[in-house]
């Protein structure tokens, strides 16, 4: 089935190190890789900006929301059709580290199977950023 209707699913994480840890970590560019396998193996910085070069999706521009005290994470990934897909991320405390909640965003046109993907990869992404920030 697809359905050109706007549908979220938020997917969460309990990470065992506080917000300003798991901000500081998360919101640079530079370790999405290891985490963030979506987007490939590798990013660069170009003129300021910074691109995944190897993701499955082709060379994409991943964009964050400037640092802010908030917790906020977003960020925007331009593909290579020019088709932008924001991404809604917030770090937030709780009584023994923080939370981690990205909400996936089904875009118009997504099969049901490819939103459950979605949602699957993301899910795997947070478990492995608690993992490297657990193990820390």
């Amino acid at each position: 089935m697809n359905d050109t209707g706007r549908q979220s699913r938020h997917v969460s994480v309990h990470i065992d190190r506080t917000v300003d840890e798991v901000y500081a970590y998360a919101s640079d560019p530079a370790n999405l890789p290891a985490w963030a396998h979506g987007l490939g193996g590798s990013m660069e910085q170009v003129a300021g900006r910074w691109f995944a070069a190897s993701s499955p999706m082709g060379r994409v521009e991943v964009a964050f929301v400037p640092r802010n005290d908030l917790g906020v994470l977003d960020h925007h990934v331009t593909l290579p059709s020019g088709q932008t897909v924001h991404n809604p991320v917030r770090v937030i405390a709780d009584d023994t580290g923080s939370e981690v909640v990205f909400t996936v965003r089904r875009q118009p046109g997504t099969t049901d199977a490819a939103f459950e993907r979605d949602a699957e990869t993301v899910t795997a992404d947070l478990a492995r950023l608690k993992g490297l920030m657990e193990s820390a």
